[in-house]
C-alpha cells in the first residue's frame, strides 16, 4: 500500500476535501476576478465555506485577492496541472473516459465535471478543456476549421494569447446560422486567429441555399478556395446539435420539420441530419465542410455536453470518424454510458 492509499484509509474524508478545494481553485482560474458570492453561487456552496477556503488558499500563496476579486497565482496554476490526473481518477472520470472511448470506438474522450444543462461552471470547464487540447496539438502552418454555436464560441475565450506557433490559419467551416453574429463560424475563426496570432478566412454566405444559388456559389473563386482549404485542414472543431433544435435555429419550414420528425432525425452536424442509427436522413444545401472530408482530416474535435444531448451524441457517434476526440461533461457521459448499457442488454 503506497503512502497516499494509506492516508486515505485513515482519513477517507480527505479525498472529498481535496476535490472540493481543487474545484474552487479551478473555478477561480477560469473566472479571473471572481468574488466570493459569485463563486459560492457557481459552486452551490455557502459563502461561509468559500470565505474559509479563500483565506486558506491565500495563506498558501495559491490565490491573490483584490477589490476586483480572486485570481490564481503561478504556483496555484502549476498545482492545478499537477493534481488534474489524480482528481480525475478519484472522481471516476478517468474510468468513464476509458469506457466511452471503447463504446464509441474513437481516439480520445475527455470528460469534465458537471452537467452543462444546468451548470454554467460545466460549460466553462468544457470550453477550457477544448481550448487546452487544441493549443497542445497545434503545429506551425496548420489549418484549423471551426463551426459556430454557443459551445464553440466559448472556446476562444479560454485560448491563451500566444504567438509561439507560426503561420496558423483558421477557417470558418460553414456559413452563418441565425441572427447572432457572435456565435457564427466566421466570428469564431477570427477570434481564434486573434488569440493565436494567426490568419483567418471567412465564409459570408447563408448556411442554407436554394439549388440554383448553391450551383452558382460553387463556381465562385472564393468558395473554391475555401473548399481547397477544407481538403488541407489538420483540425476540425465542431459541435453536435439536437436535430429539432438545429432545424428551428435555421428557421426551417413546417414541411421540413415534419420531414425530420417522420425520418426520426435525432442529431445534426455540418448540415446533415442523422437518425438513431447514425444514418443520414436529410441534408441541407450548404457551402462548408462536407461529411466525406472528415475521413481525411487528422484530428476532429467534437465538443458537446449536457445530459439532454446524450441521444444526439449517441446518434452522431454511430458513424463518427475514428480519429474523433470527444470533449464532453459528466451529464452527457453518464447518460451515454447508460444508453449503451441498455443497448447491450437488449
Amino acid at each position: 500500500m503506497d503512502i497516499l492509499k494509506a492516508q486515505l484509509e485513515l482519513m477517507p474524508e480527505w479525498k472529498d476535501m481535496l476535490q472540493q478545494r481543487y474545484q474552487i481553485l479551478y473555478t477561480i482560474a477560469l473566472s479571473k476576478g471572481i468574488g466570493r458570492r459569485t463563486l459560492a453561487e457557481t459552486l452551490q456552496l455557502s459563502e461561509r465555506e468559500v470565505r474559509k477556503e479563500f483565506d486558506l488558499l491565500r495563506a498558501q500563496g495559491l490565490i491573490l485577492v483584490s477589490r476586483e476579486g480572486a485570481e490564481v497565482t503561478p504556483p496555484g496554476q502549476q498545482l492545478l496541472v499537477e493534481l488534474k490526473s489524480l482528481v480525475d481518477e478519484w472522481s471516476g472520470r478517468h474510468e468513464k473516459e476509458t469506457t466511452l472511448k471503447r463504446l464509441l470506438g474513437i481516439e480520445e474522450v475527455h470528460i469534465v465535471a458537471g452537467n452543462s444543462d444546468d451548470s454554467e461552471q460545466a460549460q466553462l470547464l468544457l470550453a477550457d478543456e477544448a481550448a487546452k487540447w487544441i493549443f497542445a496539438n497545434l503545429k506551425p502552418r496548420m489549418i484549423t476549421a471551426v463551426t459556430g454555436g454557443t459551445t464553440i464560441a466559448k472556446i476562444a475565450d479560454h485560448l491563451p494569447q500566444s504567438s509561439k506557433i507560426e503561420q496558423l490559419q483558421f477557417v470558418a467551416a460553414r456559413g452563418g446560422i441565425g441572427k447572432d453574429v457572435q456565435l457564427q463560424a466566421n466570428t469564431i475563426a477570427a477570434l481564434f486567429a486573434e488569440k493565436l496570432n494567426g490568419s483567418y478566412k471567412t465564409l459570408y454566405i447563408p448556411d442554407r441555399l436554394s439549388e440554383s444559388a448553391y450551383e452558382a456559389m460553387t463556381q465562385e473563386p472564393f468558395v473554391q478556395e475555401m473548399m481547397a482549404l477544407y481538403e488541407q485542414m489538420s483540425i476540425l472543431v465542431h459541435g453536435i446539435g439536437d436535430a429539432t433544435e438545429m432545424a428551428r435555429r435555421r428557421s426551417s419550414s413546417s414541411e421540413e420539420l415534419k420531414l425530420l420528425k417522420e425520418q426520426q432525425a435525432v442529431s445534426e452536424a455540418f448540415g446533415y441530419y442523422f437518425n438513431a442509427r447514425g444514418e443520414v436522413v436529410h441534408r441541407i444545401r450548404t457551402i462548408g465542410v462536407q461529411l466525406e472530408q472528415l475521413e481525411q482530416t487528422p484530428h476532429i474535435v467534437a465538443v458537446a455536453g449536457g445530459a439532454q444531448k446524450a441521444h444526439a451524441l449517441d446518434s452522431y457517434f454511430q458513424q463518427a470518424p475514428k480519429q474523433t476526440v470527444l470533449i464532453t461533461d459528466e451529464g452527457a457521459a453518464d447518460q451515454l454510458i447508460k444508453v449503451h448499457t441498455l443497448q447491450e442488454e437488449f
